[in-house]
């Protein structure tokens, strides 16, 4: 059925009820795990149009990677304490819906799981959120979300 099951995560509560979803599918077809969450690289045209502008200009790309890398680490031990194994965390800069197609290609996964609405969405906005929508109708393989 799945051999590989991609879960975009960002911390927000959709993305958390999409990795509860993946486990489930996980313990039915013994599928691996591969955790994703991508942050939005600030180019330096958005940095210099900060009020104050830091002293070393990857700052802002560092901030967001540090978070990105604890929203993996603790969606792991989550999975991990609800009983998954076959886990594998990633981050990646760039656009998500793009990057979260792409990675999905590349490591040839099975079944997209994504949250209906992530950190950044409207909650009296349209039923998907932009990535979820985005990455449903380009992803070449099943996404589910949830």
């Amino acid at each position: 059925m799945f051999n590989r099951i991609l879960v975009a995560i960002d911390g927000s509560s959709g993305s958390l009820k999409a990795l509860d979803k993946a486990i489930e599918f996980q313990q039915l077809t013994e599928a691996e795990i591969f955790l994703l969450c991508v942050y939005k690289h600030h180019s330096l045209f958005e940095a210099s149009l900060s009020i104050g502008r830091p002293p070393s200009m990857d700052i802002p790309d560092k901030v967001l990677s540090e978070y990105a890398k604890d929203v993996v680490k603790h969606a792991k031990e989550l999975a991990k304490s609800h009983g998954a194994t076959k886990i594998r965390g990633f981050v990646k800069a760039g656009r998500p819906s793009k990057v979260i197609v792409k990675f999905a290609q590349d490591k040839e996964a099975d079944l997209i799981v994504v949250g209906t609405r992530g950190t950044h969405s409207d909650k009296d906005g349209i039923l998907l959120g932009s990535v979820s929508h985005r990455v449903a109708s380009q992803a070449k393989c099943p996404v589910l979300v949830v």
